[in-house]
């Protein structure tokens, strides 16, 4: 019976360990997604600095360099080589929807306070679901694609109760999470193949070079003072470069930890705390940025909020 008992004990110790290290990675999950918008919007809104081109540069060009040592030294996955020119091309294609989604999302910061930005960036579901019967004919049972309606609604209702509602950052906001929707059904489609697929991980270490080779002479262009302005602000602000370090080396935590937690726990689990962790956002964004909020405003996100909810169950279901 001894022999039992110790394997007994060991199992617990063994489940308790992994409940330890799945609850902190999900800390950390929440914490560099939260923490990294948060410091996009005081950055681009508050403290001065209004180069969102730049700034996503930045979050690349940091994910870049830790994506290569994670992979390459810390070996947290196993590495993959590009296998031909034509899976380079399709790298290369989502790299440049990608910018635009993360780009577009910045500037709607600079126009948006944080939880009309999350209430626009729920409907994520609707354009997946859209692109996807546009690009492969795939089809949802008809129930999937009610639940659609109140994610949609929601947002028409926020919009209308949105106290610091300005076009030009909803239409970037609102392209932003079209052009995310996008690069993921695009991404299901190029790289499909056995040979060609790709770990998140290993994907952002291709992506992110490409993005800035794609950046940089954008940001030049469009933000043609962004090298001088940059300097005289980190002059007048000695905190401002270790505020940039800090949230370019979040926006690569955001993404390691999403695949961790993608990892570690089931599609339900993930559905679940991707939902949770929108509404937390926005509660602590609310609290720090003060930005006025109206009870039409929380009805519509709520309601958009429990239409994303309805819409994954019925996925789920309806296979």
């Amino acid at each position: 019976m001894l022999p039992t008992t110790s394997s007994s004990s060991s199992i617990s110790q063994s489940s308790s360990n992994q409940f330890v290290f799945v609850s902190l990675l999900i800390f950390l999950w929440y914490s560099s997604n939260i923490g990294v918008l948060l410091l996009n919007k005081f950055l681009l809104s508050s403290y001065g600095f209004r180069f969102p081109i730049f700034l996503t540069m930045c979050h690349m060009s940091a994910s870049g360099i830790l994506s290569y040592i994670s992979i390459v030294f810390l070996r947290v996955v196993p590495f993959q080589k590009i296998k031909s020119r034509s899976q380079f091309l399709r790298i290369a294609t989502l790299s440049v929807v990608f910018c635009g989604s993360v780009v577009g999302g910045n500037i709607s910061l600079r126009f948006l306070p944080v939880s009309f930005n999350q209430a626009i960036g729920a409907t994520t579901p609707f354009f997946t679901a859209l692109f996807a019967y546009m690009m492969t004919f795939k089809r949802e049972a008809w129930i999937t694609y009610g639940a659609l309606v109140p994610v949609v609604t929601g947002v028409v209702i926020a919009s209308g109760g949105e106290p610091s509602f300005q076009l030009y950052g909803f239409l970037m906001c609102i392209s932003a999470t079209a052009a995310r929707a996008f690069k993921s059904v695009l991404q299901g489609i190029l790289l499909s193949s056995e040979g060609e697929k790709l770990n998140s991980m290993n994907l952002l270490l291709y992506m992110s070079p490409m993005a800035v080779m794609f950046l940089l002479p954008t940001a030049l262009i469009m933000e043609p003072d962004v090298l001088d302005a940059t300097i005289a602000l980190g002059l007048r602000h000695r905190f401002m470069w270790l505020l940039l370090s800090v949230n370019s080396t979040m926006a690569y935590a955001a993404n390691l930890t999403n695949f961790l937690v993608t990892k570690h726990t089931s599609a339900l689990t993930l559905q679940v705390l991707g939902n949770a962790k929108g509404a937390v956002a926005v509660v602590i964004s609310i609290l720090i940025f003060r930005n006025p909020v109206t009870p039409l405003g929380i009805a519509g996100y709520s309601l958009t909020v429990m239409g994303v909810i309805a819409y994954g169950e019925a996925k789920r279901r309806y296979k």
